[in-house]
């Protein structure tokens, strides 16, 4: 196993054997991996601007299509190594700097409950009454 191969998530492996796999079924049943997979994926891109977990569906959509197309792959490899970078970076944080964040949240949705009491509720803003 070569060093760029060491770095890869073991998601990566498995899905490269996956595609060996992949390739034996019938020609119906890998066009429907393909319609399925775009499906996932365009679903996915929709929810970057409508509610739902884009940042989840995306990969999904680009796993299944990664059995068929050598784009989608390349795709899903680098998402997948710069999300395992995010964590690694993450779990790196110091503590003074989880602290940091920590209190600018607080500080955050404070400042957002005083403008809230001073000025008054936004007419934009719904209310639950309103959504009864």
């Amino acid at each position: 196993m070569s060093d760029e191969n060491a770095t890869k998530p073991p998601l990566v492996e498995r899905l490269r054997a996956q595609r060996e796999t992949h390739r034996e079924r019938s020609r119906i049943a890998r066009l429907g991996f393909v319609i399925v997979g775009f499906t996932v994926l365009f679903a996915g891109i929709a929810m970057m601007v409508l509610p739902g977990p884009a940042f989840a569906v995306i990969p999904i959509g680009l796993a299944i299509l990664s059995l068929e197309f050598a784009w989608a792959a390349r795709l899903l490899d680098v998402a997948l190594e710069q999300a395992e970078k995010a964590r690694a970076s993450a779990k790196e944080t110091t503590k003074t700097q989880r602290i940091v964040v920590a209190v600018a949240s607080v500080l955050a949705v404070a400042a957002i409950a005083a403008a809230v009491l001073v000025w008054g509720i936004p007419n934009w803003v719904p209310v639950i009454g309103d959504w009864l």
